[in-house]
């Protein structure tokens, strides 16, 4: 399909060199791309590993999952669509491991550029923002059906919104709203001046979330990640683009590392790796990266 072609070419692997330094793929190496997206990454660390037959790759989105059996199925990857907590799940009951995992949590360049998703603020579109386009819940009908104390939690619980209140309240009395444009005019009402992020921003970080349920997968994946998945030696990355994101996984590979006997992982970046200027350049959204690695 001509379409995945672009889409796969204007999908810039994030923090691609750091990746490859922390996780550091050996000839051999399984490996677990829990986000496969449009096989940035994939590409890059199957080269190094080489071991195609006993890699995953996971994406609960049909489209990247058509991009990535088209690139890798014929090298005998096994390709699987789901999120990535019931692909663990179902992993973890197979009594698989593995020597390589990466996450890399952030929205896609396709999502955000293809209007007709509704991820972007810039693009007018539906109010879709579902990952996986099967799934029956929509930004539009949590816009338009939720109450007006649920979408204040909401905004407050996953975009950190300190106008919560005020922005569901707009929401409440401007249903019903369609597209992204007009949701994006709607909340800027609560924010009068110009600042240099959308003041939508937050907004549709929230909405994202809970459409997606993207924190509550991200809570019961990690142990699964960490305690079945990963084989003695191995080394998980993961990406994530928001404080709420970077909080789960920095708590998750400090329990399970620290100065003790019975330590899990040894903690492979003290700090978090972030993009380079250089990179930053030519890939906007490494703006907000975070990388965090352990090895076990």
């Amino acid at each position: 399909m001509h379409q995945d072609k672009n889409q796969n070419s204007e999908h810039v692997p994030v923090l691609l060199n750091e990746v490859l330094a922390v996780l550091a793929p050996k000839q051999g190496e399984r490996y677990l791309d829990l986000t496969g997206g449009y096989g940035g990454h994939a590409t890059a660390i199957l080269e190094r590993a080489g071991n195609y037959e006993h890699s995953v790759l996971v994406d609960r989105d049909p489209n990247a999952v058509h991009a990535l059996q088209e690139q890798f199925a014929a090298k005998g990857v096994e390709v699987r669509q789901a999120d990535f907590l019931t692909a663990s799940r179902s992993l973890r009951e197979q009594g698989r491991q593995f020597d390589l995992i990466l996450a890399d949590l952030g929205v896609s360049s396709p999502h955000l550029n293809q209007a007709n998703r509704g991820f972007s603020i810039q693009q007018d579109g539906p109010l879709d923002m579902r990952m996986d386009t099967t799934q029956a819940l929509t930004a539009e009908q949590v816009v338009n059906t939720y109450s007006e104390e649920q979408l204040a939690d909401i905004l407050k619980r996953y975009g950190e919104e300190p106008k919560a209140r005020a922005i569901a309240s707009l929401i409440a009395h401007n249903r019903p709203i369609q597209t992204t444009n007009e949701l994006a005019k709607i909340v800027a009402k609560a924010w009068p001046g110009h600042s240099k992020v959308h003041p939508a921003t937050r907004t549709f970080q929230a909405l994202r979330i809970a459409v997606n349920d993207e924190l509550e997968l991200l809570r019961e994946s990690l142990p699964i990640w960490i305690d079945d998945l990963l084989a003695p030696g191995g080394r998980i990355a993961i990406i994530s683009f928001h404080s709420l994101e970077d909080r789960l996984v920095k708590q998750a590979l400090q329990e399970a590392s620290g100065d003790r006997y019975d330590a899990e992982l040894r903690l492979l970046t003290k700090h978090p790796l972030t993009g380079s200027e250089k990179e930053l350049v030519f890939n906007p959204r490494a703006r907000s990266a975070k990388l965090r690695a352990a090895a076990k």
